[in-house]
C-alpha cells in the first residue's frame, strides 16, 4: 500500500457538553496539527504518482477553512455535538473523501481507496480517523 501525507493547521473554539470533559465544558480554544494521508494499492501510470501533492494541500486546505478561526459552538452543522478530536478526525474525513470523489485531485487521486486523518492537540496527544473510500 502507497501512501502521501500532507499537513496544515487549524485553531478553532469550542465547549463540550458532559460532565467527564472536567473544565473544558467552557469555551477554550485549541490548536490542531492535521495530517492527511491518502492511500492507494497502486500508483498511477506512466507518472508513478499516488495523488498530486499540491492538489492535495489544495484539497487540505479547503477542508479545513470551514473550521479555521472559528467557534464550533455557535456553527449550525455542529449543533448538539462534542466536537472532540476525534469527532473532528472523522468530519474532515469526510470532507477529504468527497473531495477525492469529486476529483480534485486529480487523474491519479482516482485510486485513492483509503484516507487516514490525524489531529495532533499537542506532542503528547492525538487522534485519528481512517476508513476505506
Amino acid at each position: 500500500m502507497f501512501a502521501l501525507t500532507v499537513c496544515d493547521h487549524i485553531m478553532i473554539a469550542h465547549s463540550f457538553k458532559g460532565e467527564e470533559f472536567g473544565p473544558a465544558q467552557r469555551l477554550h480554544g485549541a490548536t490542531f496539527a492535521v495530517e492527511a494521508e491518502f492511500r492507494a494499492p497502486k500508483l498511477e501510470e506512466p507518472s508513478h504518482l499516488l495523488v498530486d501533492i499540491g492538489l492535495a494541500k489544495t484539497a487540505l486546505r479547503a477542508a479545513l477553512d470551514g473550521l479555521d478561526y472559528r467557534n464550533l459552538d455557535e456553527s449550525p452543522e455542529f449543533a448538539g455535538q462534542n466536537t472532540t478530536t476525534e469527532y473532528l478526525a472523522a468530519h474532515i474525513h469526510g470532507l477529504l473523501a468527497a473531495a477525492v470523489k469529486r476529483g480534485d485531485l486529480g487523474p491519479p487521486g482516482q485510486g485513492v481507496t483509503a484516507i487516514k486523518v490525524l489531529l495532533r492537540e499537542s506532542p503528547n496527544a492525538w487522534a485519528s480517523f481512517e476508513a476505506a473510500l
